[in-house]
């Protein structure tokens, strides 16, 4: 017998499969360590406040995926992440055998092919070997400094930790409040700690914020054990409390912090002090203009290195590098994987020349989403440092990955900004890499001059940058600075 059907009005149906979606979303979201987790930009729902619309979003899922590495690379192995645009001059040398190609997380781009094998590169030379370095498989190298090798020039310094002096950053937020980077919500910023049951520091614990209207949060804490919480970043509807969750090592505790409340909020997780692993990674801007500061950096690496090699902490450590340039350059990223081959570093680093740019902004932001999304950082219980040295903002007509997307990727991924303003770089891009490093904990360093007009004049104590109250130093001897006052927070691990 023939069934009957009833009459169904299109208004019904559109309601019926809009529900279904809204369901089917609602299942579908993945969990932080999943790798569904970073395929989605934004990972955000909108809100309707009058404010810039990227600065207005509900964040509701994680945009990234856990770090999980377990160990560092033998040697650095380089990926060439093309052009999306299509705008790539071919390279004008070898770059070496092919390596797997780079595509952003954004499932409306097409993969880019593999580039065909080009002839084979002449040998490397063997990078000098300094006392205390690290080598292939951690090993220590005895041995002086050879003596062809040049000190470079110095280059000086200033630093500023924006987390500290904070009503100084309100005000130079304030005062840029119509630049065409939005400043990013800091009102109501909170601070989080995890200690364990001695109350040393907990390192590298996940944390999670909840509110009512599903907005989260996803971070980890730092060497120190700490997290800034900055409401406005991941929930523009003011809610009134967090649920807020930590874990380590299978271990886990629970709170909840209340918007506004100005006592830290500090929770106990009875774990283990860990052996240090530091992931440091340079993000650098290899356009024309940054010659000199490449140049200081190749130099110093291997001092670098030996100075955090030679920290009571002795820390296993690994090092990355991305470079890029911009639309239309010879390449527009590079990067190099995590690896704790000092040499093989120094190799890459001698054959990273600056050149290209022409306008100003260059591609920061997809270097950054690079840097962040995409290198293999170490898990549970590493410190991880990225270092931005840059003289000029990201392109902000490039749209998406924007630096807003990484800052929370970083965030979630306990990845921790300094960011290094060069010669040349003005304030939009102060401004960026100011909110990188605050929002993570970070620090803003500057290079100083003589004369802050032209930094031909050699260096000196002033600049350009709108900061306060500093001290300078020689950039690498600052750089091995930070990096040891953040190591020095990690409980001292028994010897076995």
């Amino acid at each position: 017998m023939a069934k009957r059907l009833l009459p169904v009005s299109p208004a019904w149906c559109v309601a019926a499969m809009a529900g279904l979606l809204a369901t089917a979303a609602a299942w579908a979201a993945p969990p932080a360590g999943s790798a569904a987790a970073s395929d989605a930009l934004p990972s955000t729902v909108p809100s309707p406040a009058s404010a810039p619309a990227w600065l207005r979003e509900r964040q509701t899922r994680p945009n990234f995926r856990a770090p999980a590495a377990t160990t560092c690379a033998d040697a650095p192995v380089l990926v060439e992440v093309p052009d999306p645009s299509g705008q790539q001059r071919p390279p004008r040398r070898p770059l070496g055998p092919p390596h797997p190609v780079s595509v952003f997380d954004d499932a409306r781009r097409d993969a880019v092919p593999a580039p065909a094998p080009p002839a084979p590169p002449m040998p490397l030379s063997p990078a000098p070997r300094l006392p205390g370095s690290v080598g292939e498989g951690g090993s220590r190298h005895p041995g002086e400094r050879p003596a062809d090798v040049v000190t470079p020039a110095a280059v000086n310094a200033g630093m500023v930790d924006d987390n500290a002096d904070f009503s100084a950053y309100q005000a130079f937020l304030q005062r840029h409040a119509a630049s065409p980077v939005p400043a990013w919500p800091v009102a109501g910023r909170q601070r989080l700690q995890v200690v364990d049951a001695q109350g040393r520091p907990v390192n590298d614990a996940e944390v999670t914020l909840r509110a009512a209207n599903g907005a989260r949060l996803w971070a980890r804490t730092d060497a120190g054990g700490q997290v800034w919480i900055h409401p406005g970043s991941f929930d523009p509807d003011d809610s009134p409390g967090y649920q807020v969750e930590v874990r380590r090592d299978g271990q886990r505790a629970r709170g909840r912090l209340l918007r506004g409340q100005k006592p830290v909020l500090q929770l106990r997780l009875p774990v283990q002090p860990q052996p240090a692993r530091l992931d440091l990674v340079f993000l650098v801007d290899a356009t024309g203009s940054m010659a000199d500061e490449i140049d200081k950096l190749r130099a110093s690496l291997q001092d670098i290195v030996r100075q955090i090699d030679a920290l009571p902490s002795r820390p296993q450590v690994c090092l990355g590098l991305v470079s890029y340039r911009d639309r239309g350059d010879e390449y527009f990223i590079r990067r190099w994987d995590l690896s704790h081959s000092v040499a093989g570093f120094q190799q890459v680093l001698d054959g990273v020349q600056a050149g290209g740019g022409g306008d100003t902004p260059e591609a920061m932001n997809e270097a950054l989403h690079e840097a962040v999304q995409h290198l293999s950082w170490r898990g549970s219980g590493t410190t991880r440092l990225l270092i931005s040295l840059a003289d000029a903002p990201p392109h902000l007509d490039y749209g998406r990955p924007w630096h807003s997307d990484s800052l929370r990727a970083a965030l979630g991924k306990g990845i921790k900004v300094f960011s290094v303003a060069a010669s040349g770089q003005d304030s939009q891009g102060e401004l960026v890499q100011r909110q990188l490093a605050q929002h993570t904990g970070g620090r803003f360093i500057f290079l100083t001059y003589q004369d802050p007009a032209n930094p031909a004049a050699g260096p000196g104590s002033d600049t350009v940058h709108e900061v306060a109250n500093y001290s300078v130093d020689q950039l690498d001897a600052l750089v091995v600075r930070l990096v040891r006052e953040e190591l020095a927070q990690l409980p001292a691990v028994p010897a076995h």
